[in-house]
């Protein structure tokens, strides 16, 4: 699910069955055991086929390669040869472009972290107050259409998976996704997914941390992460 939205986009132009799993690689084994599912992805790059049940940096590796003979088979002969970059441009004009990002903001109090992700559960219950506080902080950031608390249930097995995510679903398809990961004895960690999807093809070329500043500030401003978490930045960012 923290996955860039990009997969979905596609999918649902070639009208292709896909599912959106939470974080672990043991949901995708059920699909691909039930023949549901043939390829999978997460959002800290694993990529992998239903050849085995973990991530393949070699299959992805080896896509990639066919990808590149694929669309130079006419070019062997001395022709300019089609990059990764080409075909990554090209899949943006036609499918446009999702920037993204994710901060971690680690090792934070365990009790702050509960509270964040608390206080984001109750804001979710009005959109107005939600729309309120993106206009406050960015005026140029399209509306929240939905707002929830992402919940799988297995189309194998009939098993639900509860409190996988805080999901802030945005008009123009941009997201914004507030995860806790982990509240050991160094406490816990705060993972904010950004995703600014952009469908003008004069728009698709920019700096990503420059394409995501507004909707980073609306993320920041919506969540008080620097209230209850004391942090101006993130730990990481990837």
């Amino acid at each position: 699910m923290p996955t860039s939205a990009a997969l979905d986009v596609v999918a649902k132009n070639l009208n292709l069955k896909f599912f959106e799993v939470p974080t672990g690689w043991k949901f995708f084994g059920n699909l691909m055991d039930a023949g549901l599912c043939s390829i999978c992805g997460e959002e800290s790059f694993g990529t992998g086929s239903d050849h085995i049940r973990e991530k393949d940096g070699i299959w992805a590796v080896l896509a990639w390669l066919s990808i590149l003979a694929f669309k130079n088979k006419e070019n062997l002969n001395g022709d300019k040869l089609v990059t990764v970059e080409d075909i990554v441009r090209q899949h943006w004009a036609i499918y446009g472009r999702h920037y993204y990002t994710r901060y971690d903001y680690e090792n934070v109090d365990a009790g702050a972290a509960k509270d964040l992700m608390a206080y984001l559960v109750k804001l979710q219950s009005s959109l107005d107050e939600i729309n309120s506080s993106v206009k406050g902080a960015r005026s140029d950031v399209s509306n929240v259409v939905n707002a929830d608390e992402f919940e799988y249930k297995d189309p194998v097995d009939g098993s639900v998976s509860k409190h996988q995510g805080i999901r802030f679903l945005f008009e123009d398809g941009s997201r914004l996704v507030f995860r806790l990961s982990g509240t050991g004895s160094e406490g816990a960690t705060i993972r904010l997914y950004i995703e600014q999807y952009e469908k003008d093809s004069s728009k698709t070329g920019r700096d990503s941390q420059e394409a995501l500043a507004p909707l980073v500030e609306v993320a920041l401003k919506l969540s008080k992460m620097l209230d209850f978490t004391g942090r101006s930045a993130p730990t990481v960012i990837t």
